[in-house]
């Protein structure tokens, strides 16, 4: 049976009809739009913003988002992998963000995105060469860490909400069982669209749940408006060195994890290598956006993994179908009522569904790091940068006789430590194999046995 490619969903180029793309779309949507409004809720509530400025925020999360995947989908020039990727604002950036927001507010987050953003063109420009500086044990250790140092995040959440009156409550965290309970249950239970959007589901019925408890606040809804342009620096853009350099160091990280989501896209959905042209327009396509978005209020995006999780399970690679998605995304963009309903999500509801992905975030990174052979030389890499990475930002006060920046650097994000810690080890330790150490061992022992028979 022949297959129009032009109207194919499993060719890149295919345009198949509207009535059968826009249901995949729309599963695309339903995957991403949980991951992509949350961190800009997050970082409102640590920033303290007020009710239109956190709809603001959530707004340019999703035109941020629509704009950043259509250029990887449609590249102008170099800018772009052409690829059937769906792009977000991530969780990688969220620890870093919450302790840059605590420490010089939502304008110093957007300075810091600026720079960020020019460095990842930069790799992006220059990432064939530095591809062999993150091997998995690296990038896996990084993801790793982000997953463990979103916890405290997720736990806050569940209790509703650091600095609640309520906080801890018998209600906020029944709420967020019971939307933890129907995420697991349409995750591991259900199949098709409840399986792909169990998270979405989860928030729903807690949603549901806290409406019935009478805690949800439609104020922000009836104030906000139905359509607005993203207003340029409205949120302003301050300089700090220190933010500047725990940003870029972030850039750099999940340029190179980048890697792996344009790979899987590639070798699961269209059965080849990703070439390197198209990794490196990928990366300078999402510097670039950061760069942009940085003076409208768009926080950091990456690649959606769960997005590509869709195309290699479906084989759906049509870029056509993931520029629908895009409109969809971009158009929630304009429209503030949206977004002012997505920040009446109570904490706990927010909780008990993240508390899965941040889960999922730590597992992806044992998966990264298992890729390698777990010899000394890697347990050792793995283990000692998490140590320092967890270990100095919980107590933070052993900086306190260092300067201010060193602290703001390193003692606030478990990531940037342990970003370092991987990166220098894998470098400067001798690269040794299971092989090699056992072959070391039996060298000792022979040498013993020599000795002693002496």
């Amino acid at each position: 049976m022949s297959i129009n490619k032009s109207k194919s969903v499993f060719d890149v180029d295919g345009k198949p009809p509207i009535s059968k793309a826009t249901p995949l779309a729309i599963q695309h949507v339903l995957a991403m739009i949980v991951g992509n409004i949350t961190p800009a809720i997050i970082v409102a509530g640590v920033v303290g913003l007020s009710s239109s400025d956190r709809t603001l925020l959530v707004q340019c999360a999703m035109f941020t988002a629509g704009i950043a995947t259509l250029i990887q989908l449609y590249p102008l020039w170099k800018i772009g992998a052409r690829l059937p990727v769906v792009m977000g604002v991530s969780f990688a950036y969220v620890p870093t963000l919450i302790s840059l927001g605590k420490s010089y507010g939502i304008a110093g987050i957007f300075g810091a995105q600026l720079i960020g953003g020019i460095v990842a063109i930069l790799v992006g420009i220059f990432i064939k060469p530095l591809r062999k500086y993150f091997p998995p044990i690296v990038a896996g250790t990084v993801v790793l860490t982000i997953g463990l140092s979103l916890y405290p995040v997720a736990t806050k959440y569940i209790g509703g909400g650091a600095g609640a009156s309520d906080f801890g409550s018998y209600l906020n965290i029944g709420i967020a069982v019971i939307t933890l309970a129907v995420v697991l249950f349409c995750n591991q239970f259900t199949k098709g669209y409840f399986k792909l959007a169990s998270i979405l589901v989860g928030i729903v019925a807690g949603y549901i749940v806290a409406l019935i408890a009478g805690i949800v606040d439609f104020s922000p809804v009836a104030e906000a408006g139905w359509f607005a342009l993203p207003k340029p620096m409205h949120f302003g853009m301050e300089f700090y060195p220190s933010a500047i350099i725990s940003m870029v160091i972030i850039y750099i990280v999940n340029s190179v994890q980048a890697v792996g989501d344009l790979s899987s896209t590639t070798v699961g959905g269209l059965g080849r290598e990703v070439k390197d042209e198209e990794l490196s327009g990928g990366i300078i396509g999402n510097g670039l956006t950061s760069v942009v978005t940085s003076f409208f209020g768009g926080l950091p995006t990456a690649t959606f993994s769960q997005n590509v999780g869709i195309v290699v399970m479906t084989k759906v690679v049509s870029r056509f179908v993931i520029a629908i998605a895009a409109g969809f995304i971009l158009l929630a963009g304009f429209i503030p009522k949206f977004g002012a309903l997505m920040t009446t999500i109570p904490q706990s509801v927010l909780g008990g569904a993240t508390i899965t992905v941040f889960a999922m975030i730590t597992m992806t990174g044992i998966k990264l790091i298992i890729q390698d052979e777990l010899s000394n030389r890697n347990v050792t890499i793995v283990g000692l940068a998490i140590a320092l990475g967890m270990g100095i930002t919980q107590v933070p006060e052993i900086l306190s006789q260092f300067p201010q920046w060193v602290t703001t650097v390193f003692g606030t994000s478990a990531v940037v430590i342990s970003s370092i810690v991987a990166f220098v080890l894998n470098i400067v330790l001798p690269k040794k194999t299971l092989a090699d150490e056992e072959k070391e061992r039996n060298e000792i022992e022979n040498l013993e046995n020599k000795v002693i028979g002496a």
